[in-house]
């Protein structure tokens, strides 16, 4: 499956959810039984080698890769969630959108300082989900060892911001460019 298309999975719908942005669905994919084992392999496999203790992901679509990545390297999983989410004591960090400010939390127990984290989501547009996520890592005082996508928006030039706060290789399986 190592030559699989999963960019052929990915449907483009011009003007949504505005005028002028083509806005990349990847919902095919993850409904393909072979495109969805793929990017977890894919993902897993890359990592393997780090000694992975946790993976984190971002709300909502994060948890779907995520979880399954965690599976395959034989690491916990943590849920990186907006505000209200979560009953415990939790770290949180805010972030810039395009248009405002916007916060996720993970809870004050989920990592330790001995976790090597790995952060998952399913796509990278700005960077700013990514640092915000790599943040609260920090905070927890567990070590980030990297970041891995299944679609990175190229063009809005996210490893530049990722690259800026950490050094960290950024691993994505699918450039648009």
């Amino acid at each position: 499956m190592s030559d699989f298309d999963l960019e052929s999975l990915i449907v483009n719908i011009p003007d949504y959810p505005e005028p002028g942005v083509i806005f990349k669905d990847i919902t095919p994919l993850m409904a393909d039984p072979t495109g969805l084992s793929v990017s977890i392999d894919r993902i897993a496999d890359h990592f393997m080698s780090q000694h992975i203790t946790k993976v984190v992901g971002a709300e909502a679509r994060g948890f779907l890769v995520g979880a399954p990545v965690a599976y395959r390297l034989g690491a916990g999983f943590v849920p990186a969630r907006k505000p209200g989410k979560l009953p415990r004591e939790v770290f949180s960090q805010t972030y810039s959108l395009e248009y405002g400010t916007d916060e996720l939390q993970i809870h004050k127990d989920a990592l330790t300082p001995d976790d090597r984290v790995l952060i998952v989501d399913d796509l990278v547009a700005t960077g700013g989900t990514a640092v915000a996520t790599a943040k609260l890592v920090e905070q927890s005082g567990a070590q980030v060892m990297g970041f891995s996508f299944i679609l990175e928006l190229a063009y809005l030039n996210p490893r530049t911001v990722i690259s800026e706060a950490y050094d960290q290789e950024v691993f994505t399986l699918i450039q648009v460019q």
